[in-house]
């Protein structure tokens, strides 16, 4: 999985930061690492003085299917990066787990099965 990380000129980026997105990234969609090629980060500053003024948006592109965007609003880059984490993960466990698995786990039908003593 790939992942890019872009920010507007209000925002500084660098190693530290994409590093840090890389680390909650991996170990949240660890479970959907076969089915995404790349996931796209862009973290934005909103002026006007609000205490949200941060936004940071994802954009997960699984193989052969549209890709899924959320976007999170917070007071600091962290917190708007774990936000969008969290949203990105619900919204692929929404979307991809459950038609794998119905209602969340794997059915009776697909355990072994033991012959019976006579």
């Amino acid at each position: 999985m790939q992942i890019q990380v872009n920010t507007d000129h209000k925002i500084e980026g660098g190693e530290r930061l994409a590093a840090y997105v890389e680390t909650e990234l991996a170990s949240a969609l660890a479970r959907f690492d076969g089915w995404l090629t790349r996931v796209e980060v862009h973290f934005s500053e909103e002026g006007a003085g609000r205490t949200e003024d941060k936004k940071c948006a994802m954009e997960a592109r699984p193989a052969g299917s549209p890709p899924v965007a959320v976007t999170h609003h917070a007071a600091t880059v962290d917190e708007a990066c774990s936000g969008a984490v969290d949203k990105l993960a619900s919204a692929l466990d929404t979307k991809y787990s459950r038609a794998h698995d119905h209602k969340g786990g794997e059915s009776i039908r697909h355990l072994p099965v033991t012959p019976e003593p006579i």
